[in-house]
């Protein structure tokens, strides 16, 4: 305790010296993949689709191995920007599908607003999934100077398209305006250009704020939801199984873009002043799950799921700021961490009067001390959750339609040479499964990070414990913000795309 709190100490120092100084803050970056898979990044063991670049960069800088965040798009969204739990938020129960009037409340103080009171240009490109169906709840009505990007959860990577089965609409914007002329353009490379662009043009006496949240590799939109360019579609002739191959390109693409990334803030000027972090939203939709092929092996379960493959997430900081890179973290983390997180990177402190979920962690970054947090609230909604303290992790399972298992099929592929991130424990058949007819299971995640072995019986008063403290928090939790959809949305009605339709005057 006395190392960490000298550590603390002196980390208060370096930032009151750095900014008496009068040096520029340090820029920062958010790159979030989505739905990427936890053993498809190669810095976790992935050898079939190579991700030099993505690689190089958490090699070179600290690898986060005890991450997590929310099983879905949403609420690790909402999280990662305001520092709070979804479970606070209301935004516990799913996603915010587009014909759904309701979102992040607007009362919540965004991370764009925060850095923007310290002289922070911000933008951002890519992917929004917290409401738009009042101008007030989209990005520039948010924090950000700017968005490319799209308002929903999924589009067509090619036509920028979103809908169903009664049709589509577009869902692409440039700011407040409908961005039509960009259809034909591969959603990720157009992402990673825009960016290149916003360094490369960067005033440099302002400290630069870039949120990222990528398209890929969330599956697009029906008939085809797995869109890759075809010269990357060539590179994995040797994946068999089509939805695997089209799943990898797609991860190629990501990877490609990340090093033109990190290739323009070297040739600005901006590189040696940057704090890149890499994230993903969730873990990755396994199998054929929610129409794709992503890698979570050996960990169980995947995508919308409180199992390890669902909300252990594959995660790492890079800057030349960090005080020892080319390390790993075994602290543990969560994505609502990165809002005190980046302040304290800064130098500034956030507002006493609002109940943060998430904790400073830059000074366990900095000097690998001892992480302020030991619990995670994972989520408990319909019945279903899960809570994680210190190396136990219980878990009240679950509806019978979720992806409860382990997927090792050709098609998420094994590979001969692969090194596992993650070791498993041996499986003990003398312990009862864990199925949704028990009340909670228990799991020792330091022996047992497969969950394969239910301890809650040899841990009685541990286990009702943790379940206790659960429902606590799920008790002080606001009641879901979810609203059915509205009828009124569809883009028939609105020029054939997506809108503000609330609205008094809708964008047209």
């Amino acid at each position: 305790m006395l190392l960490t709190i000298m550590y603390q100490i002196m980390w208060i120092f370096m930032v009151a010296t750095y900014v008496e100084g009068g040096s520029h803050k340090p820029n920062i970056i958010i790159v979030l993949a989505d739905d990427l898979g936890y053993t498809d990044a190669g810095f976790h063991g992935g050898d079939q689709i190579p991700t030099p670049h993505i690689d190089k960069l958490a090699h070179e800088g600290i690898i986060l191995d005890n991450y997590y965040t929310a099983m879905i798009c949403t609420p690790s969204r909402a999280a990662l920007l305001t520092g709070r739990h979804p479970m606070q938020l209301g935004l516990q129960h799913g996603v915010v599908a587009p014909p759904c009037p309701f979102g992040l409340a607007l009362n919540e103080t965004l991370l764009p607003q925060y850095l923007k009171k310290f002289g922070y240009v911000t933008h951002m490109i890519g992917k929004w999934h917290l409401g738009f169906f009042t101008q007030e709840y989209t990005p520039t009505h948010r924090g950000f100077d700017s968005h490319l990007g799209f308002w929903s959860g999924r589009t067509d990577y090619f036509s920028h398209e979103n809908g169903g089965k009664r049709g589509a609409g577009l869902d692409f914007w440039e700011n407040m305006t409908v961005a039509r002329e960009y259809n034909g353009s591969y959603g990720t490379e157009l992402f990673g250009d825009r960016a290149v662009d916003l360094i490369m043009s960067h005033n440099q006496s302002k400290p630069f704020f870039l949120y990222l949240p990528h398209q890929a590799v969330h599956a697009g939109i029906p008939p085809q939801p797995l869109k890759a360019p075809q010269e990357y579609l060539d590179r994995f002739k040797f994946i068999k199984h089509d939805g695997r191959r089209r799943y990898a390109a797609m991860l190629s693409v990501l990877d490609d873009s990340i090093g033109n990334l990190t290739a323009a803030l070297k040739k600005s000027g901006m590189y040696e002043n940057t704090i890149l972090i890499f994230s993903t939203d969730n873990g990755g939709p396994a199998d054929g799950f929610d129409g794709n092929y992503a890698s979570n092996w050996p960990l169980r379960g995947c995508k919308y799921t409180n199992w390890e493959g669902g909300v252990r997430a594959a995660s790492f900081i890079h800057s030349p700021l960090l005080k020892n890179p080319g390390t790993t973290s075994h602290h543990l983390m969560h994505i609502s961490d990165w809002l005190p997180t980046i302040m304290s990177a800064i130098g500034e402190k956030l507002p006493s009067n609002i109940d943060y979920y998430g904790v400073d962690q830059w000074p366990s970054i900095q000097f690998n001390v001892s992480s302020a947090r030991n619990e995670i609230m994972h989520n408990y909604d319909d019945g279903a959750g899960a809570i994680r303290y210190g190396d136990y992790k219980l878990v009240i399972c679950c509806t019978e339609n979720e992806m409860n298992g382990w997927y090792p099929e050709e098609r998420s592929y094994i590979g001969a040479n692969q090194k596992l991130y993650i070791h498993c424990g041996e499986r003990n058949s003398s312990l009862p499964s864990c199925t949704s007819a028990d009340k909670y299971c228990l799991f020792d995640l330091a022996s047992d990070p497969c969950e394969y072995n239910n301890i809650a019986s040899l841990m009685p008063e541990l286990a009702e414990r943790l379940y206790r403290k659960l429902m606590t928090f799920a008790d002080a939790a606001q009641p879901p913000r979810n609203k059915p959809s509205d009828p009124a949305s569809h883009p028939s009605k609105h020029n054939g795309h997506w809108t503000d339709w609330l609205d008094k005057h809708p964008v047209l």
